[in-house]
């Protein structure tokens, strides 16, 4: 099968996005298909072999942190060379509108998917009085597609009753169970995680660094409690206002991290905490879960749909203040890393299994 993947966002980018997309790849050219991907061009070519078309980009207005590729009509001649069997269009937007639109008017299978709850982020800019079009233009490119995927059963519900056409949910994949494991625990990257304050207990964030994040809501934890110190791994446009945010706080921001360094920071932490209710589906959670960390929660749809509350991990509300009360519940735990906040979440992750993202993609495009 040849596949044409259009996505708004891709290598070098680092999101929950390009971490699905970039494993399902690896699934699809192990399968024996094609695959070939048009993104903005960010100066990567190509992805174990399959080959990246880069669409001219440019940073917008409204996200300053990385480009973007406006509606182009190279998608159109592509399509026409390619002649893929199915398209795949990523959160269509900008150059996704274009993939919609000439994949509808060449004839081409078509697959749109929702990954990110851009109507929502609205709120944390000010700018809500634009959701009813944004919604209305999400809906209108998602109605081309004879299929609509989403990352998780509440989002299919928000979508069903919006009228989105024909969403299914697709389903969860693993995570590299070797890579994120419990024994790269690492002493080195504990004490570069918490500024040589190894005795404290190790808060870590893992995360792209914008408003609907919330993650400024974890300095209460740090004000009241001095047992603390964070660790935030990620980068994004709201960075320079976390900095000033958390000044005067023990708290060391990385940058972005990967690979084995990434599975360092997850295993050498106590807790991994997540204030964030805007996920479509958190892949950030998994990998902590893959790695052993127990984790402290915001309740939201997407996250109780991975997180049981008491089972692999604790929830809190996060319009009341618990957030503390719950972390403190894990570290009074005596030998939590041996109980039922690190273990099942570990076997979950094994159990769904690293490919399982490409196989349920085939499995429900066929």
């Amino acid at each position: 099968m040849k596949i044409l993947i259009i996505t708004e966002t891709f290598l070098p980018s680092t999101d929950g996005v390009v971490t699905r997309l970039t494993n399902s790849i690896s699934y699809f050219l192990l399968a024996g298909h094609q695959v070939k991907i048009i993104a903005p061009d960010l100066g990567v070519s190509e992805y174990k072999g399959a080959e990246i078309i880069g669409m001219p980009a440019r940073k917008l207005f409204f996200y300053r942190s990385k480009p973007f590729s406006l509606p182009n009509r190279k998608v159109k001649a592509i399509l026409k060379q390619y002649q893929p069997d199915i398209v795949h269009v990523v959160n269509p937007a900008l150059i996704g509108a274009a993939g919609v639109y000439y994949a509808k008017r060449l004839d081409y299978p078509l697959v749109a998917s929702y990954h990110t709850q851009v109507p929502k982020y609205l709120d944390y800019y000010h700018l809500s009085m634009f959701k009813g079009l944004l919604w209305w233009y999400f809906r209108k490119l998602h109605s081309q597609a004879t299929l609509n995927l989403c990352t998780s059963n509440v989002v299919k519900e928000e979508l069903d009753k919006r009228n989105f056409y024909n969403v299914h949910v697709w389903k969860r994949g693993g995570v590299d169970t070797t890579l994120f494991h419990p024994s790269k625990s690492n002493q080195a990257m504990r004490s570069r995680l918490s500024s040589g304050e190894v005795t404290k207990r190790l808060l870590l964030y893992v995360g792209r660094l914008a408003a609907e994040k919330e993650i400024e809501k974890i300095k209460s934890v740090l004000e009241e409690s001095d047992q603390f110190v964070l660790a935030i791994v990620g980068d994004g446009p709201h960075r320079a206002a976390l900095e000033r945010h958390f000044e005067g706080t023990p708290t060391v921001f990385t940058g972005f991290m990967h690979g084995e360094e990434l599975a360092q920071a997850y295993a050498s932490a106590d807790v991994f905490i997540f204030p964030s209710t805007t996920e479509t589906l958190g892949l950030v959670l998994m990998e902590a879960m893959a790695s052993g960390l127990p984790i402290v929660a915001a309740q939201s749809g997407p996250t109780k749909e991975q997180i049981q509350d008491q089972t692999n991990g604790l929830l809190y509300d996060p319009n009341r203040k618990e957030v503390l009360f719950k972390l403190s519940c894990v570290l009074r735990m005596k030998h939590y890393g041996d109980a039922w906040l690190k273990q099942p979440g570990r076997r979950l992750i094994k159990w769904v299994g690293m490919n399982n993202r490409g196989k349920h993609w085939m499995f429900t495009v066929r």
